[in-house]
């Protein structure tokens, strides 16, 4: 989301007739948001293709997904400003033909690095569009018809990360194992191209209102945040690969650059806008949550990085059967997601509580169910776990990012909502390097013991979800009655 005020860009008299293609707009705002989101999930069953046909390392493949994750949280605050100020519509079209080009690059990949460095562009790209779709719908929309708009967007959501898998694993089954996850990407060009020309059509291009100044991008700041959390990530994803004790000394060097980024954020904040208004801290109720969303993140997004591996390379699932293995969490959390508004303003903090041992209990489960199964039927016996905690999922996020954002200035609105969901990207990119270091470090101590090697990672899963937890219940304990 942008960080924007209440009165700019966004804000237009009551008289203002509505535009009359607003709903057209949103379409292609909705078919951008699709596809960007899609390749957070659709990836996932197509690892152990990439893996065999590029011969890819552990640490790649993590990189493939981790990195995707991280480039995009990265971009999402300075280019909501950006399209504050030179214009959404721009913005919007630049980074769509960036994704397209990025996704071409993946297809043709021809080694690991290659691969990589275009999901990182491709990663970027998407953090450019997702900002200019909410504030698009802030732009075009008023009233009742935001609140339907917004809920339209919240379901794109909830269906790319639900169809992501089954398409996937679809895909790769009408191309080929060996080829197939090249067509995974590829997919992207028409529905890009279609994309395009709608919106050099139908959006609305820059308007005449006053709107910040582009040097408010703070791009040291996104350089520093996104040095500091890259060396974070690197001994854990590298772990197998770099040999020695000399991999951790990054550890320091990344809490020396974290600390940089912070000092220079509150040198920023007193001329210009930060990558990071620090001062959002001080609020008891943002930390909290802004803490809590961190480590589900770092938890959910990791589960099924290592659970479609586990099930393809580990049980001989094909990439269909491994999509349609994962699909009830997903259907779990979208079912959920459309009860959680009403329900959060009843039962507020209580209600991410219980969500949150819902999925606790729900991936405990599953544990117990790989212990149990047979292979083959191991995708079958975790799925009503799986929809146990999708079901949980669902009422974490939405419901987690209202009382976030309850406390917080509606002028700081825009910023923290930035703040927000560029930590759910860093979290879903450090649960990926922690759970996928321990799920290959497992595997090669325990002989190639697939079913041990997701009993353990995920277990690990478990515990950021835990971590979430108790963050939850610190918030609900601390929280006074309104």
């Amino acid at each position: 989301m942008s960080y924007q005020r209440d009165s700019g860009a966004t804000a237009a008299p009551a008289s203002e007739q509505p535009d009359p293609r607003r709903w057209k707009a949103l379409a292609v705002c909705l078919l951008a948001g699709f596809i960007t989101l899609l390749d957070v999930s659709i990836v996932n069953v197509a690892l152990p293709s990439i893996r065999a046909g590029l011969t890819a390392s552990a640490g790649a493949i993590q990189w493939v997904v981790a990195g995707y994750a991280l480039a995009f949280g990265l971009l999402l605050v300075p280019a909501g400003r950006l399209g504050d100020a030179r214009g959404r519509r721009l913005l919007f079209m630049t980074g769509l033909t960036l994704f397209a080009a990025a996704s071409a690059l993946c297809g043709f990949a021809q080694n690991p690095t290659w691969l990589v460095a275009a999901r990182l562009m491709q990663g970027l790209a998407g953090g450019i569009v997702a900002p200019q779709v909410s504030a698009l719908i802030q732009q075009l929309f008023r009233g009742a018809e935001r609140g339907r708009a917004f809920g339209m967007y919240s379901a794109v959501i909830g269906v790319s990360t639900a169809v992501g898998p089954v398409l996937g694993g679809g895909i790769i089954a009408l191309a080929g194992p060996g080829h197939g996850w090249r067509w995974i990407f590829f997919v992207n060009l028409p529905v890009c191209l279609v994309a395009l020309v709608l919106a050099g059509r139908l959006l609305p291009g820059p308007t005449d209102a006053t709107r910040p100044c582009a040097r408010d991008l703070d791009p040291l700041g996104v350089v520093l945040l996104g040095l500091g959390v890259g060396l974070a990530l690197l001994p854990l994803v590298q772990e197998r690969q770099w040999e020695g004790a000399g991999k951790w000394l990054l550890t320091p060097a990344a809490l020396l650059v974290l600390l940089l980024f912070a000092q220079w954020e509150r040198v920023h904040a007193r001329r210009a806008q930060p990558l990071v208004d620090l001062r959002l801290f001080r609020l008891r109720s943002y930390t909290l949550g802004s803490l809590l969303m961190l480590a589900y993140f770092a938890g959910f997004t990791s589960i099924f990085f290592v659970f479609t591996l586990y099930l393809q390379a580990g049980l001989g699932y094909s990439a269909l059967e491994a999509g349609l293995s994962v699909t009830p969490f997903a259907l779990g959390s979208a079912l959920a997601a459309v009860f959680s508004g009403r329900l959060v303003t009843r039962y507020g903090r209580a209600l991410v509580v219980g969500a949150l041992l819902g999925v606790t209990g729900g991936l405990s489960l599953v544990v117990v169910a790989v212990s149990v199964a047979d292979g083959e039927f191991v995708g079958l016996a975790v799925a009503a776990p799986l929809l146990l905690a999708g079901l949980g999922g669902g009422f974490v996020i939405a419901p987690n990012q209202t009382l976030t954002l309850a406390s917080v200035p509606p002028e700081q609105g825009g910023s923290a909502a930035g703040v927000l969901q560029t930590g759910q990207r860093i979290g879903s990119a450090a649960g990926i390097a922690v759970t996928g270091s321990v799920f290959f470090a497992q595997l090669a101590s325990t002989d190639q013991d697939w079913a041990t090697a997701f009993r353990v990672s995920l277990s690990v899963s478990v515990g950021f979800v835990l971590a979430a937890l108790l963050v939850a219940l610190i918030d609900l304990r601390t929280r006074r009655p309104r």
